[in-house]
């Protein structure tokens, strides 16, 4: 049997890189899966809403939806990844309204979604949540892989999923009680047709010397979301290729 057989989850963020192989995966799973995303259409036969994270009223809107169709809502997978256009500044040059904008626009928006989903988790004593953090939630960057490319990790990220990460810690231990089981994973450096010059140096580093594909990502997410988890909670699952482990 499909290890997310009939199980309705929302998947934020949905169309990116990385979500959309989640969604893919929790179908192939039996879930039924709806993209919440701020640029697709929303039409509920084809699993997709129009919402963005960043908005309250979006978010209700989008639960409101799901429940009136579905009745309930088993697992939420907090993948989204809005940004500034100046996302990428190095450090000396981050303007102070940037960096309070994308700390509220990627870190808060989660806040607002679990606050909103976890009470209807709790009306029926279960559910599963899964963060999408990153390795640089947990180690600092490694800045040599971006030497000689015009590259480099924004400060916001690692103060932002580093808060993910503890985050999502304290829910696993305020909703323990109700059944419900909060997680992370964080993926380390996903290949996205990057210079040729920070792959190489990247997997030079990684143990398994590769960067990681997004379909490396999904399988863990459907693990963690699934019942086969059902006594796994607060846990950062790294899936890096051994890049945290050295």
């Amino acid at each position: 049997m499909a290890k997310l057989n009939n199980k309705v989850i929302i998947v934020t963020g949905g169309s990116g890189l990385i979500g959309r192989h989640i969604v893919s995966k929790i179908t192939e799973e039996g879930g039924l899966c709806i993209n919440a995303e701020i640029e697709a259409e929303t039409n509920l036969e084809k699993g997709t809403i129009q919402c963005d994270i960043t908005k309250a009223g979006s978010i209700e809107q989008t639960i409101e939806m799901v429940l009136k169709k579905y009745g309930c809502i088993d697992g939420l997978v907090n993948n989204a990844y809005p940004r500034t256009n100046d996302w990428g500044t190095r450090f000396e040059d981050i303007q102070a309204e940037s960096w309070k904008q994308n700390i509220d626009m990627q870190m808060n928006s989660v806040f607002m979604v679990c606050q909103k989903i976890l009470p209807i988790m709790q009306q029926k004593k279960q559910g599963s949540i899964v963060n999408i953090s990153s390795i640089y939630g947990t180690v600092g960057p490694d800045f040599g892989v971006y030497e000689g490319t015009p590259m480099t990790m924004p400060a916001a990220y690692a103060a932002i999923k580093g808060g993910l990460v503890n985050f999502t810690r304290y829910l696993a231990s305020y909703y323990g009680k109700d059944n419900i089981r909060i997680n992370c994973v964080s993926p380390g450096g996903i290949f996205d047709n990057q210079m040729e010059l920070f792959v190489k140096q990247y997997e030079a580093k990684v143990p398994m010397r590769r960067m990681g594909k997004p379909q490396d990502i999904a399988p863990a997410v459907a693990f963690l979301l699934s019942d086969e988890a059902s006594y796994i909670t607060g846990h950062n699952l790294m899936v890096d290729g051994g890049w945290t482990a050295i």
